[in-house]
């Protein structure tokens, strides 16, 4: 017989419910106890979080600038363009609709949600290695260098390369060992603090609102990618539009960029993508193309922000958003997707990513997890149908030549 598996979502989900039942019955020694593991929990989470940056981006500037020469900084360039642009686009949405979701007497009433909030019976110091600033800037320098020696020939960079890749895979293990499915105990702890304090159903009913607004951007922009695409390579977008529902319905149901490749690639097929493009281009996005989750982070970034009465100029938020666009290339590789990877830059938009608010932003992401990754996978074939013609009107003919 199969054993009975119970999926990450659903863990979350029943943790969240829980979590809030707890708050709302249990006496106060009680939830102090979980908000003290919470905390204990936290301080790991920080001390884990320089060493994901360099674990995941080293390896992914390393891999990303080798291959198929112009091929490559073309569907490179194009992927990253879309997301800067989805995540921007959510930033014009959250500051344009979310004022009218979030106003003045909603934010009365929750005020600080973790001014209220119990506090641990002891905490342990734990202080990371090195900060997020050194562990980004190191990475990009590593990435880079190992790139340039891998190019240069007679074997140089490999050795780095294969220990950084090694590192990478110690980082995916401990986040799938004791960071994964420690997490719903984590949130737990979280909304139990959260009901306890009073504040919990007040924001839950704004990030219901605010998901609304997250899924109908994902299908507008997904409709504009496939309007363009079908523009340049001159096929009917609805045509394109139709042709993408397998892969779409396939990554609602996985949660996964990788898990979908194959089904990704026969929808490729199916819009007229040449063999040699679909089997290079699908794959390659599915690992650095992150719109559908960027239009989501981004939405619950801006509208905690402004829960908080907390800045979120463009000033703040555009920094934000173009970092994401190179940090989430570690996203698919990482248990947990584009949260996790996405959790080592919140400090760049004031939230502590192992505080209360940086919990509530990975439980929320985490359960509508599958909409945005469905809503990546599906823009990776508009980018194909785009480089599929840059490639034989212009790329085909230099080799030709």
């Amino acid at each position: 017989m199969k054993k009975f598996k119970i999926g990450l979502v659903s863990r979350l989900l029943i943790a969240i419910v829980l979590g809030i039942g707890a708050g709302l019955v249990l006496p106060e020694p009680i939830i102090r106890i979980a908000v003290t593991f919470s905390g204990l929990f936290s301080k790991y989470l920080t001390f884990i979080i320089p060493l994901m940056i360099i674990g995941f981006v080293v390896i992914g500037i390393a891999d990303l600038t080798q291959g198929a020469g112009k091929l490559l900084g073309i569907t490179t360039l194009i992927a990253y363009t879309s997301t800067v642009v989805a995540g921007s686009l959510a930033y014009i949405m959250a500051s344009t609709v979310f004022p009218h979701i979030i106003d003045g007497s909603v934010l009365i009433k929750i005020g600080n949600p973790e001014e209220n909030m119990l506090k641990p019976f002891f905490e342990i110091s734990l202080p990371p290695l090195l900060d997020v600033t050194s562990a980004v800037v190191f990475s990009f320098i590593m990435g880079l260098a190992i790139s340039w020696l891998r190019t240069t020939g007679y074997q140089k960079g490999e050795t780095i390369y294969q220990l950084f890749s090694d590192f990478s895979e110690i980082i995916v293990k401990v986040l799938s060992t004791s960071i994964i499915p420690i997490l719903p105990l984590y949130i737990f702890g979280t909304f139990a603090n959260m009901a306890h304090s009073g504040s919990v159903f007040t924001v839950m009913s704004i990030f219901i609102k605010v998901f609304i607004c997250v899924l109908l951007l994902h299908i507008a922009y997904l409709i504009a990618l496939f309007v363009g695409a079908g523009a340049i390579g001159k096929k009917n977008p609805i045509k394109l539009l139709k042709n993408q529902i397998p892969g779409y319905i396939t990554a609602l149901g996985t949660q996964s960029s990788a898990a979908t490749i194959p089904v990704n690639v026969e929808c490729a097929r199916n819009n007229g993508v040449s063999e040699q493009i679909r089997d290079f281009v699908v794959p390659l996005c599915a690992t650095i193309h992150m719109a559908g989750s960027i239009i989501t982070i981004t939405s619950c970034v801006t509208a905690v922000l402004m829960m908080n009465n907390m800045s979120h100029s463009l000033a703040i938020i555009v920094p934000f958003i173009m970092t994401l666009g190179v940090a989430m290339v570690a996203a698919p590789g990482a248990p947990g997707g584009a949260i996790m990877s996405a959790l080592p830059f919140l400090g760049m938009v004031g939230i502590n990513s192992a505080g209360p608010l940086g919990t509530l932003l990975i439980a929320l992401y985490i359960t509508q997890d599958s909409f945005g990754t469905a809503a990546n996978v599906s823009g990776d074939n508009a980018i194909a149908v785009v480089v599929d013609t840059i490639y034989h009107k212009f790329i085909k003919k230099d080799i030709t030549k």
